[in-house]
């Protein structure tokens, strides 16, 4: 069963080989005779670091799929289930922020190298675990090999595909998001129930350690290699950090990535608990669901993004940013209706849940094809770092405790108004079942604020572009309000 995982991985990787256009190319053009072996090269490079994160979310969404028979075999709650997923997160968005400032200093590859070794041991040694405590202890360490991928791959790509093109590389990288997250709960689901729920945190290792191999050997493309300026690269002066926070439409996408993952780490860690309970479906049903409507649908939602995205942003700077906005609201509106389905109407919520799950997809090819745009290449790896401190930190961490502690709460309010005087798991059900509806209005909130990134992008990005065009001109946050001076 653990090479069923590495043999996924390389028709995976295959199919996204020759997925990749040679128009999607960076526009570094190399010696004379070494043209093919170049594209050959980025191919590759897009190739592994697609399977790099496809394992990164394989890995996350393990947790999910075993929520049930952990909870039971060590009599949790919600609340402690939404502290075990939130472990990892905490970690990873503290240690992501020197992470990001590394691969934007350091090699790229030795670090993603390291990064996978490190998630893909500790991810085996929660199966070891004999205590709620040592699995949470584990769950940090995998947080801290996690923290080097999203920095490290989104700069390195920022640095391989010109910025027309950006949305549709960037969608093809973060396709691992969804086929990951598809293989994490049907594999695991499938795993546990045959092998019980250590077996599924083993299999995991070894096309971890192989793509830790792999990613040794990766081409580290030069700093703005994929800017039409030859003077993109240059280092940038001053403090990193406030370099970046000073950019008006980071900071809006800054609280728009911790409203998403608030809501993507609910959905991920509930979903297959909550089919389960409210829909009364067994663990590999459950698990196989949620896979389809969570993760699955998350494929054609992405490259139907990156598509969209790349042809709106062709017309209107802020597109890609109001399309984002666009397709939160919608899918607020079928996750609300998906919720409000009675028991054992399954068809009908894998088709309103998948929706909106589907669309929620189209934030990742809108929102991380935006950041290359208006961010230095000397500073992208930094801007992703910050970007999921918040993400991961604000959002991850809160998304399955708050929920968890909703649950619980609703669950011991529908248990007294029963004049119950004993929790059973029909008051569990009636509990998460309350809880969820948090999801929507996350979502909600979410797409007022995609709006107010939309009102400042068009700016940051014409300042951007006029750092990059001349060598004397100051730093972005400046260049254009000094250029709009009578």
């Amino acid at each position: 069963m653990g090479l069923s995982v590495a043999a996924l991985l390389s028709p995976a990787c295959a199919l996204l080989l020759h997925a990749v256009d040679s128009s999607l190319l960076f526009t570094y053009t190399p010696p004379r005779g070494c043209v093919n072996q170049s594209k050959d090269r980025a191919r590759y490079t897009l190739a592994i670091l697609f399977a790099i994160n496809l394992l990164n979310f394989y890995d996350r969404q393990i947790f999910g799929a075993l929520a049930e028979p952990i909870r039971k075999e060590w009599a949790l709650t919600d609340s402690q289930i939404g502290w075990l997923a939130t472990a990892f997160t905490l970690l990873y968005a503290l240690v992501g922020v020197p992470f990001g400032r590394l691969s934007d200093r350091w090699s790229r590859p030795k670090l993603l190298s390291l990064g996978v070794a490190a998630w893909s041991l500790l991810t085996a040694a929660s199966g070891i675990a004999w205590s709620y405590g040592s699995l949470f202890v584990a769950r940090l360490g995998v947080g801290v090999g996690e923290a080097t991928c999203a920095p490290a791959c989104n700069s390195l790509i920022g640095d391989l595909y010109p910025a027309a093109r950006r949305s549709r590389a960037l969608s093809l990288f973060m396709l691992g998001l969804p086929l990951g997250g598809f293989l994490g709960l049907f594999v695991s689901g499938h795993v546990a129930a045959r092998y019980g729920w250590r077996m599924a945190f083993y299999i995991a290792c070894l096309p971890g350690l192989l793509l830790a191999v792999f990613a040794m050997r990766l081409f580290d493309a030069p700093r703005g290699a994929a800017e039409s300026s030859p003077l993109a690269g240059r280092p940038h002066q001053g403090s990193p950090y406030w370099s970046v926070l000073k950019i008006p439409t980071i900071r809006w996408i800054i609280i728009t990535g911790a409203l998403h993952n608030f809501n993507m780490y609910a959905i991920v860690t509930f979903l297959p608990a909550y089919l389960s309970r409210y829909h009364s479906l067994d663990l590999k049903q459950a698990n196989t669901l949620a896979a389809i409507t969570f993760s699955a649908v998350g494929v054609p939602g992405l490259l139907l993004g990156g598509w969209a995205a790349d042809r709106i942003a062709a017309v209107r700077s802020s597109g890609r940013l109001l399309l984002s906005s666009a397709s939160m609201f919608l899918a607020a509106i079928f996750i609300y209706l998906a919720l409000n389905l009675s028991p054992g109407q399954l068809l009908l919520f894998g088709i309103l849940m998948g929706t909106g799950c589907l669309l929620c997809f189209l934030y990742y090819s809108c929102v991380y094809a935006t950041i290359p745009d208006i961010v230095p290449p000397s500073l992208r790896g930094t801007a992703m770092a910050l970007y999921f401190f918040a993400m991961y930190l604000l959002g991850g961490s809160f998304g399955p405790v708050l929920t968890g502690k909703l649950s619980d709460f609703f669950a011991r309010l529908a248990m007294a108004q029963a004049g119950a005087t004993a929790m059973n798991e029909h008051f569990r059900a009636l509990g998460l079942h309350s809880a969820m509806y948090v999801i929507p209005l996350c979502s909600l909130l979410l797409a007022a604020v995609l709006l107010g990134a939309a009102r400042t992008v068009s700016r940051d990005m014409r300042e951007l572009q006029l750092w990059m065009s001349s060598p004397d001109s100051p730093p972005p946050s400046v260049a254009l309000a000094e250029l709009e001076v009578p």
